[in-house]
């Protein structure tokens, strides 16, 4: 669901819109888009699990996801600590338990999910259906991953930009609940997290009707009766411009399911991102030579070091970890007609890694840092089959081209941030680059 509880609402409180929202909600089958189908889908992309895998459900509302892993995780079904900041849904969740007969394996917990009580690795599955959203997904990421077990399981859903270019009317209304990404900035960010991607799922249209549907009939029912209190009329009304707003710009976003499994070293494929450390300078020369097999791109890194145009954290490599340095992947300052931006250059992959994906996700993991560092724009001379994979499209739809002569696809733009204006013009490229 979409907490609407921060929304201007005149005079009326927030513990009174708090109260409304949740009066509005109450016994709804569903606090978010989702069906038993998805969640046996996710499960199923876990993997094996143990006989009676200990689960934590977060932000579990009525329970829907807690009772069926309760019923059906592992071979014997879950033991599940269901966490959430209301009672009545706890409630809820306590009685449907009880009437299936699974209340020892369902133990419903009030408390706060951005700060849980949990010890580390007290968890084999770690599940959050609609409601990661409440403390960010990247906020997520870093604080539930201690939970897990070895060879636990985080899974989580989280809502998305579908398309390349939301529409102003999708975007005004998203902006104000926290904005949304692409999946393939998620993606990155999760294996910045230190995450293997088990597998990505998009949850089809019949999950929001299962949660639209009956919130509009409530929303109906309420309205048929007494004339409501400021409150409640504040609930509907977001009730109301959530599910419109869905009827109209439904297919610029999405749900989508996410399996993580925390990288370690015996993942071989599955590549940990991070920012270059001071340890790692020796591996990154040796990476680009071997890559390119001369030194131009090398010498290029270490004399960016030194210039101005480096940016602290925008030097990536990626490897398993503990293991040797198998990608870089670098972002510097450069300009088009005095606005900053970013060149993306060099690219570089140890040969004996190629096709491993290694290279991708070190590019994957550098753009999404250079998003939540607040940067706009990056530029990026490279292969047309390979940079648009990532969202770059000509640099010459923007009015954007190079000092030197180059084929229009091989000049390439990707847009961070789409509430900033893209400047028009000729690349300044920092002194090193030597152009």
């Amino acid at each position: 669901m979409t907490d609407h509880t921060g929304s201007d609402s005149g005079s009326v409180s927030s513990s009174d819109l708090t109260s409304a929202f949740f009066a509005l909600h109450r016994g709804l089958p569903r606090q978010a888009p989702g069906s038993a189908a998805t969640t046996r889908h996710l499960l199923s992309l876990c993997g094996p699990l143990p006989e009676r895998p200990r689960a934590l459900d977060l932000g579990c509302g009525p329970g829907r996801s807690a009772l069926l892993l309760a019923a059906e995780a592992g071979a014997h079904g879950a033991r599940v600590t269901a966490v959430d900041l209301h009672e009545d849904f706890l409630d809820e969740l306590g009685a449907a338990a009880a009437d299936r007969g699974l209340d020892g394996r369902v133990h419903p917990v009030r408390a706060d999910m951005g700060a849980l009580p949990h010890p580390d690795g007290a968890f084999d599955l770690v599940w959050a259906e609609g409601s990661a959203y409440l403390i960010g997904f990247d906020t997520a990421l870093a604080r539930w991953k201690r939970l897990l077990a070895p060879g636990g399981t985080l899974v989580l859903t989280e809502c998305e930009w579908t398309v390349d270019e939301p529409s102003a009317g999708a975007r005004a209304f998203w902006d104000r609940h926290g904005g949304l990404r692409s999946t393939a900035r998620n993606i990155a960010a999760a294996q910045a997290a230190g995450y293997r991607v088990l597998g990505v799922h998009r949850l089809p249209d019949s999950d929001w009707d299962a949660y639209y549907g009956p919130l509009g009939a409530r929303a109906d029912a309420v309205e048929a009766g007494a004339a409501p209190d400021p409150a409640t009329a504040a609930a509907l009304a977001g009730a109301r411009e959530e599910i419109a707003v869905r009827a109209r710009h439904g297919h610029e976003y999405g749900y989508t399911g996410y399996v993580l499994r925390p990288v370690t070293a015996g993942d071989g494929g599955a590549w940990w991102a991070r920012p270059e450390t001071a340890a790692d300078r020796a591996a990154v020369r040796a990476v680009n030579l071997a890559a390119f097999g001369r030194p131009l791109e090398a010498d290029l890194v270490d004399a960016l070091r030194t210039d101005p145009a480096w940016l602290p954290g925008l030097s990536y490599v990626v490897g398993a970890p503990d293991g040797p340095v198998a990608a870089h992947a670098l972002l510097t300052r450069c300009e088009v007609e005095g606005v900053p931006a970013l060149a993306l250059a060099p690219v570089a992959a140890d040969p004996a890694v190629r096709r491993s994906g290694a290279g991708s996700s070190v590019v994957r993991a550098l753009l999404a840092a250079a998003k939540e560092q607040g940067e706009a724009l990056v530029l990026v001379l490279g292969h047309p089959a390979y940079c648009p994979r990532f969202g770059f499209v000509p640099a010459s739809r923007f009015g954007i081209r190079a000092p030197f002569e180059v084929p229009d696809e091989a000049l390439m733009a990707l847009v961070l941030d789409d509430s900033v204006p893209v400047p028009r013009g000729t690349i300044t490229y920092p002194a090193p680059f030597g152009v």
